[in-house]
């Protein structure tokens, strides 16, 4: 097995005693950020309200988490929630990025907002309007002097181009589903995109006919990864918990947040949209994976 499930999952549960957080618990945010573990928790209450919630630890397992959500719905556009995290550190110009996505009655926008302590957050707007288009994630460096962003059209991983994070140029796929497979209906794009010395390492979810949700892998060039180096054939990880087969949307393994610490990777998941688990594995048996499976 790639993947080793902690043995203390489900990690972090609903709070029955806070209303905004009552019923789900999912699809977190992870950073490790001077030594660490900074979580942004996408949570709902029972109006099925999305609020992103915080916490934080010492050892990436225990956490302790705030009292109230460090980033709530705002405008029209996010009516309806904000759901979805994924944060990128862009450390050489010293902020956060927050890629999340916006839901209301005018559908799902991918939007960005950024941060210099990883508590008050500043909207920045979004990567487009007005088309059913999510998972998107920012990658830390730049590309040719571009920032680069992953988004789905679906039903494949896009990317989109950009000076200043506000005006995004968006191109055609790099990722698209396969017959027949275990990636067969959708793709979409999983935590921040890691740089290894063969490239651009991306932990990617799809789901199939059976709409269930699991985990692969593949390279992507260094200074063009619209091109593919390798990808999985098979994937790493479905649901097999109980917790992972039964929820709010059952038949669901769903990551945000692959953060890298000391040469092991920490993959906070969801399980059927309902509870956050962490599976790690070593960086370079992922990398095998990606290339050789």
């Amino acid at each position: 097995m790639l993947f080793n499930r902690h043995p203390a999952n489900p990690i972090l549960v609903p709070n029955p005693l806070n209303a905004w957080e009552a019923l789900n618990v999912f699809n977190p945010a992870v950073i490790y950020h001077n030594d660490i573990f900074h979580m942004f928790y996408r949570a709902q209450g029972l109006n099925y309200v999305s609020n992103i919630g915080y916490a934080f630890s010492s050892d990436g397992i225990q956490f302790n988490r705030m009292h109230d959500p460090i980033f709530a719905p705002e405008g029209q556009y996010e009516m309806r929630g904000v759901e979805d995290p994924r944060i990128t550190h862009l450390e050489e110009e010293k902020r956060f990025i927050m890629a999340y996505t916006a839901y209301s009655d005018f559908g799902v926008t991918p939007m960005f907002a950024e941060s210099t302590n990883l508590l008050t957050w500043k909207r920045i707007g979004a990567l487009v309007f007005g088309e059913d288009n999510k998972d998107h994630v920012l990658f830390p460096k730049k590309i040719q002097n571009q920032y680069f962003s992953f988004h789905r059209r679906p039903p494949s991983i896009c990317y989109a181009l950009s000076s200043d994070l506000v005006e995004w140029d968006l191109h055609g796929p790099i990722l698209t589903p396969r017959p027949d497979s275990w990636d067969s209906l959708r793709v979409g794009a999983a935590g921040v995109p890691i740089l290894t010395n063969l490239g651009w390492l991306v932990i990617y979810h799809a789901y199939d006919n059976d709409h269930v949700y699991r985990l692969g892998a593949c390279l992507l060039e260094y200074e063009a990864p619209w091109q593919l180096i390798s990808r999985s054939n098979s994937y790493f990880m479905e649901p097999t918990e109980i917790w992972e087969q039964k929820g709010d949307v059952p038949n669901v393994v769903f990551s945000c947040a692959n953060p890298v610490v000391g040469g092991t990777m920490y993959l906070y998941y969801a399980g059927a949209d309902r509870l956050i688990g962490l599976a790690t594995a070593e960086l370079q048996d992922v990398i095998d994976f990606a290339l050789n499976h």
